[in-house]
C-alpha cells in the first residue's frame, strides 16, 4: 500500500534546517573534493588544471620517464627549485646508484626538502628508507593495482553514503514526476560505478581517460540538480515554483514531454533512446537549416567571386 510522505517545503523548520545543514557541509565537502583533485591529478602534467594528459599520467602512468621524474614536474614542482630537482633528476637518469646517492648531491636535496612529508610516520612513501625511493626511480606506471583496490572500495562506500541521504532528500521534493525524479536518484549511482571502472580501464589503456572525466561531470551535474531543487523548495517554493496567482509553473518533466512529442520522440521508452532520439532530430533540424540557408550563401558567394574575375 502506497504511503503519501510530506513534500520539502511542508516540513518542519527543525527538520529543513537538518536537511539544509547536511545538504551545505555535503557541498562544501565537494568543493574541496574538487580542488584536491586539481592540485594532486590536475597537477600530474605540470600545468594546473584538469586534462586528458593528467588522467592518463595518474592511472596509466608516463610511460616515458620514471615516478620520481613524473611527479617533480607535476605534483611536486613547486616543493623545490630548479636546480634541486635537476640534481635528482639527474642522479636517476645514471642509474639511481646507492654509491652515488650521497655524492651526487640528492641525499642532501631529499633530506631538506622531502623527508618533513615523505617519513616513516606518513602514510606516503617513506623516503629515509633508500629501498622505497629506489622503487619510484622505475618507469612510471601509474597507479598500482593495491592503491586502485583501497581507492575504490573507499570511494565506493563513502560517496554511495552521500548520495543516498541527498537522494533521499531529494525525493520529498515536487518539482518533477516519480519517473523522472527516480532517473536524477540513479544516474548518481550510474555514474559512480563508470568512474570507478574507468579508473581500472585506463590503467590498462590511456584511451578509456576520457570516461573518467565524463563520469565525474555527470556525478557533478546529478548532485548539482537534486542539491538546488532541495534547497529552492524548502526555502523558496513560493518564488521559484509557482507564479504570481500561486498557481503552479509547469513542471520540467512536463516540458521535456511536450518537446519529446514535439520532435516525435515521445514512442521511446529508454533514456538513452529519448536522447538519441533527441540528438537524431536536433542533427536533422540542423542540416535542412544549412540546406536552406547556408548552402545558398555559399553559391552566392562563389558566384561573386567569379563574376570578380571575369
Amino acid at each position: 500500500m502506497a504511503r503519501d510522505f510530506s513534500s520539502l517545503k511542508n516540513l518542519d523548520i527543525p527538520v529543513k534546517v537538518l536537511f539544509t545543514g547536511y545538504l551545505t557541509s555535503v557541498a562544501v565537502g565537494y568543493l574541496f573534493a574538487l580542488i584536491q583533485i586539481l592540485f594532486t591529478h590536475g597537477m600530474a602534467d605540470g600545468k594546473f588544471g584538469l586534462s586528458i594528459d593528467d588522467i592518463v599520467y595518474s592511472y596509466y602512468g608516463n610511460r616515458s620517464g620514471t615516478v620520481l621524474e613524473t611527479k617533480l614536474n607535476g605534483s611536486m614542482k613547486d616543493n623545490a627549485s630548479e636546480q634541486e630537482r635537476f640534481i635528482i633528476m639527474q642522479w636517476v637518469r645514471d642509474g639511481a646508484d646507492e654509491d652515488e646517492y650521497a655524492d651526487s648531491g640528492t641525499e642532501k636535496v631529499i633530506q631538506e626538502r622531502c623527508v618533513m612529508c615523505h617519513n616513516k610516520d606518513a602514510t606516503i612513501p617513506n623516503f629515509n628508507d633508500f629501498k622505497v625511493l629506489k622503487e619510484l626511480t622505475r618507469e612510471d606506471e601509474g597507479a598500482t593495482f593495491s592503491s586502485l583496490t583501497r581507492v575504490s572500495h573507499i570511494h565506493l562506500f563513502g560517496i554511495s553514503f552521500i548520495f543516498m541521504f541527498v537522494g533521499l532528500i531529494f525525493s520529498f521534493a515536487e518539482t518533477s514526476t516519480v519517473k523522472y525524479k527516480s532517473i536524477a536518484i540513479g544516474m548518481p549511482y550510474l555514474f559512480l560505478l563508470v568512474d570507478i571502472l574507468s579508473w581500472w580501464l585506463t590503467k590498462l589503456h590511456p584511451m578509456f581517460a576520457i570516461l573518467v572525466i565524463l563520469a565525474g561531470a555527470g556525478m557533478a551535474m546529478s548532485f548539482a540538480f537534486m542539491w538546488v531543487v532541495s534547497i529552492l523548495e524548502m526555502w523558496l517554493f513560493d518564488k521559484v515554483f509557482l507564479d504570481a496567482n500561486g498557481q503552479p509553473r509547469p513542471q520540467w518533466s512536463t516540458i521535456v514531454e511536450a518537446r519529446l512529442q514535439q520532435v516525435g520522440c515521445d514512442h521511446a521508452l529508454t533514456l538513452g533512446n529519448r536522447l538519441a532520439c533527441m540528438a537524431k532530430s536536433t542533427m536533422k533540424k540542423l542540416w535542412l537549416q544549412w540546406l536552406n540557408q547556408g548552402l545558398p550563401w555559399i553559391k552566392r558567394w562563389w558566384q561573386k567571386r567569379l563574376e570578380k574575375k571575369d
